[in-house]
């Protein structure tokens, strides 16, 4: 399956979305390009699929945005795909443990496979994997380093908000 890359610039840093030929979102993850994606010509649908996600995550960031209806085409296992939509049940400015969804997804023993799924999670912020935590309470592991994951949480207002320098996560 062909694959179109781009990067897209945020206020966490370089991230890299993929998008199908039908301009479906299959990957959204934090860095830029590799050097190794081959960017077919793009077709319109494909250009304008790319400029919905840009302007979707530009509103995001500016917390004008808390629902994406970017169209999504996550690739994993079935229970890795029942673990993404149910992240995607968890609403802007909450957060969930990974027993509190594993018990939702009626496995109730299935923490760890639970959290094993969410770290394989292959679209950052749309999927919101960075709004699980710890049964206590505290924060725990996120693919994209924890400093973009307490700023995710700060942006929606799970953590108080924290001045930030500027520049922190450039370059």
């Amino acid at each position: 399956m062909n694959l179109w890359h781009y990067e897209l610039e945020t206020p966490l840093g370089p991230m890299r979305a993929a998008f199908d030929g039908r301009g479906r979102l299959h990957e959204l993850s934090f860095g830029g390009l590799d050097p190794r994606d081959t960017v077919p010509v793009a077709t319109k649908q494909i250009r304008e699929a790319h400029a919905f996600l840009s302007r979707q995550l530009a509103a995001y960031f500016s917390c004008t945005l808390r629902t994406f209806t970017v169209p999504l085409a996550p690739e994993g296992t079935l229970f890795q795909m029942r673990v993404w939509e149910e992240l995607r049940r968890i609403p802007f400015g909450q957060t969930a443990s990974y027993h509190q969804l594993a018990e939702r997804l009626g496995e109730p023993r299935a923490t760890r496979a639970v959290g094993q799924a969410n770290g394989a999670n292959p679209i950052a912020i749309l999927i919101p994997c960075h709004r699980v935590i710890g049964a206590d309470g505290s924060l725990v592991g996120y693919g994209g380093g924890m400093e973009r994951k307490e700023f995710l949480l700060r942006l929606e207002g799970v953590l108080q908000p924290v001045e930030r320098p500027h520049g922190l996560f450039e370059g």
